[in-house]
């Protein structure tokens, strides 16, 4: 099974797909003069000051939800192994990608918001939808709708709740072992995977409404607090951060574990953690109540600085700063040294300290704060990973949505829920390689749709890019109500919008008519 995982992870996470997502994301950059940073302002501006409604969340809550699955194990143990794999140097190809990313972001949460739907009282959108009415090409939408039913509905999840179990073990231990056909598995993480799926199923089965309402309120309270240790461990080595800092750029284009290595696990960790390209935050984008698409694709583009640039800099700056980290050999260099060479190119833990769980990062925060850092970051990836578990749910049902508007199965719904919850009890107790192999093969092969299906919409409509300048028209001529016309803009398909606008007109001739007749 590991062999067969480690198979579809080298053709999927291919260089090709490296260089498509650092490729894509400066290309865009380019296209919107740098939106990322031009706009930097206005994005806290509408962060701040969004509403929700009765058929849509607000731009906050679309951004905890996004956030939510942008925050997760990627941040706490996904930097862990970026650096054992790649070096510090991949820190720097994470911040590389993210940087370009945003504007990446921006692009497919604005076509989102464009071409969403109105669906049982709730706005629906994502890369299926706008795939399907900007490109015109339904099998390329389904391809995508199913892929990403998979990759969040089961492969994903798995991730997630491995880091939780692997945490929880490091904290208490395994609790005693009980045997099973996945071989034996440490009672706690039987113990954990019980409580995560109940709590789980609690919130899911309540709806959309339900994970954003609990996603608003934990994961900026777990963020900041998760930032503020990460300050007071950096803070307590604070002389030897501009080492530090100085290491990640120079190793980034230095040998240590191989120049390729730390720019393909770096790009690797850094979509997987930050999203961006990926297609998986543009589904709370399009659930966003807002005045025009640009805003929301706005807002997204700035949970990408969160996410990377934020939270996982605060990661790998812990580990590094105290040295709680080993650094592998790459496999192709190692098999040509001689027998009995060191498998680490940097060690400065002990072997057997597992480089893809949260282990760094829990050492890196006990060696400052004794006793207190291994249970910290287990609460902290517990709530990570767990909010980041009810964004994937939400994403899956979307694609579920919108397979719904051509077959109707009524129980879809239900049997991913159920789905989910078994890929979550089994993550929790699964071993931590085969976790993360399968999901790297949820966001690889995300990523190549969705990048893929943007940049086809883009060369055939530029729907994102005619918002983002209908956006700053309307910002320069200083108007307070923003609108949205698609028509006049060029842009078909974009029906909520094209509704929107003509109920807009039709309640306006009937207040000059109403008028007309008082007078």
């Amino acid at each position: 099974m590991q062999d067969l995982v480690n198979s579809i992870n080298a053709i999927i996470w291919s260089p090709a797909l490296i260089y498509l997502c650092l490729g894509t994301g400066l290309f865009f950059s380019i296209i919107t003069r740098f939106v990322q940073v031009r706009q930097f302002k206005e994005m806290i501006r509408l962060l701040l000051s969004g509403k929700s409604s009765e058929k849509g969340i607000s731009s906050f809550q679309a951004l905890s939800v996004s956030l939510s699955g942008r925050v997760g194990t990627g941040n706490i143990a996904g930097v862990a192994a970026a650096i054992g794999f790649g070096g510090p140097g991949a820190v720097f190809w994470m911040w590389v990608v993210a940087f370009f990313g945003a504007a990446t972001a921006y692009i497919e949460s604005t076509n989102a918001q464009i071409y969403k739907e109105e669906e049982d009282g709730v706005y629906r959108g994502g890369p299926a939808y706008y795939i399907e009415k900007a490109m015109g090409q339904k099998w390329y939408a389904w391809i995508f709708a199913i892929s990403t039913i998979v990759a969040c509905g089961v492969l994903l999840p798995v991730v997630q709740s491995n880091g939780i179990g692997d945490a929880l073990v490091n904290v208490f231990g395994t609790g005693g072992t009980v045997p099973s056909f996945l071989g034996d598995i440490a009672l706690t993480k039987v113990y954990a995977a019980t409580f995560i799926v109940l709590i789980l199923g609690f919130i899911i089965f309540g709806g959309v409404k339900r994970i954003a309402n609990f996603t608003q309120i934990v994961v900026p309270f777990m963020a900041l607090a998760y930032i503020i240790i990460a300050c007071v461990v950096i803070g307590m080595h604070i002389d030897i951060l501009p080492s530090i800092f100085m290491s990640i750029i120079t190793d980034a284009f230095t040998p240590m574990a191989g120049f390729g290595a730390a720019i393909g696990w770096g790009v690797k960790r850094g979509v997987y953690s930050n999203e961006a390209g990926q297609g998986t935050g543009p589904h709370a984008a399009a659930a966003a109540e807002v005045e025009h698409p640009a805003q929301q694709g706005l807002v997204q583009a700035f949970s990408v600085y969160i996410d990377t640039l934020f939270v996982c800099s605060a990661t790998a700056f812990m580990i590094l700063i105290t040295q709680s980290y080993n650094v592998m050999t790459p496999a192709e260099i190692y098999n040509l040294m001689p027998e009995g060479s060191s498998p680490f190119i940097v060690q400065h833990l002990a072997a057997d300290i597992v480089i893809s769980g949260p282990a760094f990062t829990q050492i890196a925060v006990d060696s400052v704060l004794t006793g207190f850092g291994k249970p910290f970051i287990a609460i902290a990836l517990f709530f990570f990973a767990f909010t980041t578990i009810l964004a994937y749910y939400f994403i899956a049902e979307n694609n579920v949505s919108y397979i719904n508007r051509t077959i109707k199965i009524p129980a879809l719904r239900f049997v991913l829920k159920i789905i989910l919850m078994s890929a979550v009890f089994y993550g929790t107790v699964a071993q931590p390689s085969a976790a993360w192999g399968m999901g790297d093969i949820g966001v690889g092969l995300m990523a190549w749709l969705n990048i893929i299906g943007i940049l086809i919409i883009f060369f055939m409509a530029k729907p994102a890019i005619k918002a983002l300048k209908d956006y700053e028209a309307q910002q320069k001529a200083g108007v307070k109500n923003y609108t949205f016309d698609p028509k006049k803009l060029g842009i078909t398909n974009a029906t909520f919008w094209e509704e929107r606008i003509a109920k807009a007109q039709s309640e306006s001739k009937s207040q000059v008519s109403n008028k007309d007749s008082e007078s």
